[in-house]
């Protein structure tokens, strides 16, 4: 009963540390704006990066990346089982998603899934050079998170059928990938139209 009501408390931390929403945190802070206003409405770091400079958003992405990369570390060092590893990474999720502290809404869970993933399989940050690919290629951000994301769900699932790692890992970065797909229809759908906005365009382009 003791481990169970610990891995909660884990589950309940992780969840509260993705709902931190760093991007409108910072922006307040540094611009005096709320991201959520201005450029394409985000609070990742694409979105600062457009409206704030890329000193905050090199920032935003860094707090992003780290409310999931954190408890998912915790989780492993306080020696929680695999699947309560995978429960803590997908709540730091659903918590910079939907965050509570700014009316249940939030971003797109990219750099807050790519930590909880690298906490649990420090490999999949090897998507990254793919990501950067497609964003030279087509300058979307978000078709390069859909197609990374997706990337590293194919690859943990392959590797855990071949025995190389837990079925905790694959299960959670499908869901993660799941939401960030989700999140992401908005996007895809502009991309179809071409009204997307590229990289490099200014925030009222």
């Amino acid at each position: 009963m003791e481990a169970a009501a610990t891995a909660a408390l884990v589950v309940l931390a992780g969840y509260l540390s993705g709902a931190v929403p760093w991007g409108v945190l910072l922006g307040r802070w540094r611009g005096k704006v709320d991201l959520r206003r201005h450029g394409s409405g985000g609070t990742g770091a694409t979105n600062a990066l457009r409206v704030l400079g890329w000193r905050v958003s090199v920032a935003v992405f860094l707090l992003d990346f780290g409310k999931g990369f954190v408890p998912v570390v915790v989780a492993r060092l306080v020696g929680l089982d695999g699947w309560w590893v995978a429960a803590v990474g997908v709540a730091a999720v659903i918590g910079h998603c939907w965050s509570p502290m700014i009316g249940f809404t939030g971003g797109k869970g990219m750099a807050t899934g790519a930590g909880a993933a690298a906490g649990m399989f420090p490999w999949v940050l090897l998507v990254f050079p793919l990501m950067l690919l497609v964003v030279a290629l087509t300058r979307y951000v978000s078709l390069a998170s859909v197609v990374g994301s997706i990337a590293v769900s194919v690859t943990v699932v392959l590797l855990a059928a071949l025995g190389r790692v837990e079925w905790s890992v694959p299960l959670a970065i499908v869901v993660m990938t799941g939401i960030i797909v989700v999140k992401h229809t908005g996007n895809i759908r502009r991309i179809l139209s071409g009204t997307e906005r590229r990289f490099g365009e200014p925030a009222g382009g």
